[in-house]
């Protein structure tokens, strides 16, 4: 039985994990993290606000942003295997991240536990070098604390590392009408009500368009990852590691 505690409870991400987990038989909830919501129960477990309390063989760290490096460097000293799936992770973040991560344990860090999201960034990774330019256009609510997802920035991040960018010459006449550029490749962020989580690369050569998109309906579209990278996260090596694809068989 692998023991789970899971950081951020009580958000968005993280109720459906805490459901994915509960009903696993090889999963247990053994502790809730969040100091906003301290003394409230979920699933039976009393969510707990001091994180020398969240002792697990596995934390699943669901986070603001804001506060997600503050809890991993506890998480990094307590030695637990942690599977993050806080958003927003830019490749500076990342070398944040390794730089402070000093633990004998790994560190996963999965941009989205939906299956398709990561089969549509692993298609485009390698669709790249074949067109002469590409785009990441993504859509999410407009509660979205950070611009762009983590999604976006690793499916840019993939798209350099393949040979793809995007074409450029336009002159901005506003500042940002080419949205952002990460590691030369350009993204855009749309946050619109009703919305949970969709994108779209758009791969181009003269005179042919490839569009390759994935739109999650639920929340519980990323319950599935979530629960492979669990169970999966001991088998890595120490250190840092970034996307689902490590633990996907």
């Amino acid at each position: 039985m692998i023991e789970v505690a899971v950081s951020g409870a009580g958000g968005k991400l993280a109720g459906p994990i805490i459901d994915a987990v509960s009903a696993a038989d090889d999963l247990q909830i053994t502790s809730l993290y969040n100091p906003n919501r301290a003394g409230q129960e979920m699933g039976g477990v009393t969510i707990v606000a001091d994180p020398l309390r969240a002792h697990a063989d596995v934390m699943v760290e669901t986070a603001h942003p804001d506060v997600v490096f503050d809890n991993l460097t506890v998480w990094a000293e307590l030695g637990m295997a942690t599977v993050v799936g806080t958003s927003g992770f830019t490749p500076e973040r990342l070398d944040e991240l390794r730089r402070l991560w000093i633990s004998e344990a790994p560190c996963l860090v999965v941009p989205n536990f939906s299956i398709g999201a990561v089969l549509m960034m692993k298609f485009a990774a390698e669709a790249a070098e074949h067109f002469e330019a590409v785009e990441v256009i993504e859509r999410h609510h407009s509660t979205k604390p950070d611009a762009p997802s983590g999604t976006a920035l690793a499916t840019a991040m993939g798209i350099n590392a393949g040979g793809g960018s995007s074409a450029g010459g336009s002159e901005e006449l506003v500042p940002g009408a080419r949205g952002a550029d990460v590691e030369g490749v350009r993204v855009h962020a749309l946050r619109l009500p009703g919305l949970i989580s969709q994108q779209e690369v758009a791969l181009s050569n003269t005179g042919e368009v490839l569009s390759i998109e994935h739109l999650s309906t639920s929340y519980e579209s990323f319950a599935s990852g979530a629960v492979l990278a669990v169970r999966n996260i001991q088998s890595l090596e120490a250190g840092v590691h970034l996307g689902l694809e490590h633990v996907l068989s």
